[in-house]
């Protein structure tokens, strides 16, 4: 484990799917949480929705905006009725602002905003697992 990292957030059985086209940007999310919790760095829906089959249903879906792009935002509707306790944050950059408030008003939880960094990051799936320590969620209508 890295210094900083909570012995009891690496080990309460949480689980986060990072599905994103763009493979910097799962790698980079998977490397900032993966000591916290248990993180799945998936190419596609379809990955996601493979992994997540049968017994390893995800807590948090982190969406890269592309997967949004590819199929809608429809998708947060399906992603919300196969997996209907999961969150779902998407991440999006400052150019991207657009799409992001489209996205948390059709049903995101929140939103990761480029450049993503690791204090920021863990903060909000903390907040959004609702983790002691992570401020009160707050949805807001903008990114």
């Amino acid at each position: 484990m890295q210094i900083g990292v909570e012995t009891a957030k690496a080990v309460d059985q949480r689980r986060i799917f990072v599905v994103d086209e763009d493979e910097i940007t799962r790698a980079a999310l998977q490397f900032m949480l993966h000591d916290e919790i248990e993180t799945h760095e998936l190419a596609s829906l379809e990955e996601a929705y493979a992994k997540g089959q049968d017994w390893l249903r995800p807590d948090v879906l982190i969406l890269g905006l592309s997967i949004l792009r590819a199929h809608g935002l429809e998708v947060l509707a399906e992603i919300a009725a196969r997996y209907p306790a999961a969150r779902v944050l998407i991440v999006a950059s400052p150019e991207e602002e657009e799409l992001g408030i489209a996205a948390l008003k059709a049903g995101a939880h929140g939103a990761l905003i480029k450049p993503l960094r690791m204090e920021a990051v863990r903060q909000k799936v903390d907040t959004i697992l609702g983790r002691a320590g992570g401020a009160a969620l707050i949805q807001l209508g903008g990114l």
